[in-house]
């Protein structure tokens, strides 16, 4: 069962982002800030959950977190920065965004950049461990696969709706027949 971080009764908020290793659309980050005593019975990294579980997860976070928020970065904001600046960026503008200004963040994973004048700790598999960064998970992930699935409909031959971006043989084949849209990362290795 995941748990609460809760550093000496700071207002914590969990980061968490999606879409990195994608070859085409933003890399999309959400920040959550759950109430001190958070429990969910089904809530756990995104990527263990079902589709339908997440989308119950989605409106079930939305309607009892103190505050969230989602932040994209697009694809030819990540050619211009790098894949992992623009994480960081989308992380930091998802902060932004939080009706509620957060006294410590918690990060999914092992680097970030320091977010002005607030702490943080970054976690390796925090979205498996902390409720938070869970929550951040489940937020970036449905937004970024209905984000994808949208813009697949202008774009079916890419296969989004199933691929969300990600580099299978099918999406890869797609971009060898048809070359790159303009949601397409140019800064990566596309076939």
């Amino acid at each position: 069962m995941l748990r609460s971080y809760h550093t000496a009764g700071l207002l914590e908020a969990g980061l968490d982002e999606v879409g990195r290793g994608c070859l085409a659309g933003p890399v999309v980050a959400a920040a959550v800030i759950l109430p001190p005593d958070y429990q969910h019975p089904i809530l756990t990294d995104s990527k263990q959950l079902s589709r339908p579980q997440r989308n119950r997860l989605q409106a079930d976070i939305r309607r009892d977190a103190i505050a969230w928020a989602i932040a994209e970065v697009s694809p030819a904001d990540i050619d211009r920065i790098n894949i992992l600046q623009a994480s960081f960026l989308a992380m930091h503008r998802a902060t932004d965004a939080l009706s509620v200004r957060p006294e410590h963040l918690l990060v999914d994973g092992n680097r970030f950049r320091p977010y002005p004048m607030v702490p943080h700790t970054c976690i390796v598999k925090g979205d498996s461990l902390y409720l938070s960064i869970a929550a951040a998970s489940v937020l970036a992930k449905t937004y970024r696969d209905e984000l994808m699935e949208t813009l697949g409909r202008t774009y079916p031959a890419y296969g989004w709706a199933q691929n969300v971006g990600y580099p299978t043989a099918h999406h890869r084949d797609a971009l060898r027949l048809h070359g790159p849209t303009e949601y397409h990362r140019m800064s990566f290795r596309l076939v």
